[in-house]
């Protein structure tokens, strides 16, 4: 087996360029929820169309996998120097500070824009917000996403999942870091060939024909079995792969072959779900949309560290913008539907402008306002800024900051 070596203390600028680019593509998807034909989401737009389906579906197949792997690389970083407390601390502060302020402050928006679309919530956020912070009355059934619980986190949830994920690293880091823990991080850092294009598989596979039958997707933290078994699986790769150098060469290597294969999958998967007029189901379905996960986050992996492996002018602009910019981008994307949809101004000019306001909104409430204080900065996952002393200023190699994340109820096939 080939030996594994470590990368240099230095930053993988393609894992963040990686989590940026990405989340360009999180303000779309977000914003193709609201016209994607038969998907619920907090608000549904007269102009939905079918055809969006595909497209979003391919892409939900692996977008939050492909999260949670660069969540795992980060923390693979991270990690080294820090003991289990060390860890909690630190993160418990970077992940769970935000998503307390998001859904006391950011989120309420969206469960009252959906609760007043839905009838069953009167007009008047004011009102709403007196209501619901204090959680003193129940909520209609149905009122919006996570009325039974009285608040609900939405997009947010990637967070606490994030830290529990974090969580179990940090309580068994002896574990990881003990002679059977190297040597599991070994074999799988070993993988060349065939054997990283298709090994990795075979767990997520198992998941999705033992637990996908029985425990439907529903961002609910203690109860959401399969996709924790995914989401974590894919974590714990990312933690494996983050500080080696021989599996990254491998992956670009490769990425011409995965690509290849990614394209051969999603022709096959579309030609299965049209011949069956609806989702294919079975082994031969399963065993299909875990490979397609697998090599599509393996092809964007390899050619990452192909292309992207350079410190771009915008990057550290866009480390410290992607994780307020994930905490604000869906409600300014609900507000932006209830100024725009009045207009009626028709299935293209309306969804263009609503991607506009969401990043002209995301961009002059980071740069204007977060950033400048502080008092925000904590609130939306950023270090407090203190003052440079002069001739000490050097080129950053810090680890990574906290990874950005998404939510859509969509179905996951």
């Amino acid at each position: 087996m080939t030996a594994t070596t470590h990368l240099p203390n230095t930053r993988r600028h393609d894992i963040d360029a990686l989590r940026a680019l990405a989340f360009l593509f999180v303000i779309l998807y977000h914003v193709g929820m609201y016209y994607v034909a038969d998907w619920p989401w907090h608000l549904k737009s007269p102009y939905a169309a079918e055809w969006l389906q595909w497209p979003m579906r391919m892409l939900n197949l692996w977008r939050m996998d492909l999260v949670f792997l660069i969540s795992g690389v980060s923390l693979g970083f991270l990690s080294r120097g820090q003991g289990t407390w060390g860890l909690l601390r630190s993160r418990g502060v970077r992940l769970m500070l935000p998503l307390v302020f998001g859904m006391a402050v950011i989120v309420p928006y969206q469960a009252y824009a959906q609760g007043v679309a839905n009838g069953m919530v009167a007009p008047g956020f004011g009102a709403f917000l007196l209501r619901y912070l204090p959680m003193a009355e129940p909520w209609p059934k149905r009122a919006f996403d996570g009325a039974e619980f009285g608040v609900t986190w939405n997009h947010l949830w990637y967070l606490p999942y994030l830290f529990a994920y974090t969580a179990v690293i940090a309580l068994t880091l002896s574990l990881w870091n003990s002679a059977a823990g190297q040597w599991m991080r070994r074999r799988f850092n070993g993988l060349r060939g065939w054997q990283l294009l298709l090994l990795p598989v075979l767990p997520l596979l198992a998941w999705t024909t033992l637990l996908a039958p029985h425990f439907p997707p529903t961002h609910n933290l203690v109860r959401d079995f399969y996709l924790h078994s995914l989401y974590f699986t894919m974590f714990l790769y990312g933690y494996w792969m983050g500080v080696d150098t021989g599996v990254w060469q491998e992956l670009e290597r490769l990425r011409r072959v995965s690509l290849a294969l990614v394209l051969a999958l999603i022709a096959t998967y579309i030609a299965l779900r049209v011949g069956a007029k609806g989702p294919a189901s079975g082994l031969l379905a399963d065993a299909l949309r875990t490979l397609y996960l697998w090599l599509t986050v393996a092809t964007i992996l390899g050619h990452g560290h192909r292309h992207l492996n350079r410190p771009w002018p915008w990057l550290r602009w866009a480390n410290e913008s992607v994780y307020p910019w994930y905490v604000l981008h869906q409600t300014l994307i609900i507000v932006g539907v209830t100024l725009l949809a009045p207009l009626a101004l028709g299935p293209v000019l309306e969804p263009a402008l609503l991607v506009a306001l969401t990043i002209v909104g995301c961009w002059a409430l980071t740069d204007g306002l977060i950033r400048r204080s502080n008092w925000l900065r904590p609130l939306f996952g950023l270090k407090l800024r203190r003052r440079a002393k002069p001739m000490q200023q050097q080129a950053s190699t810090e680890a990574l900051p906290p990874e950005p994340g998404w939510r859509s109820p969509s179905p996951r096939a």
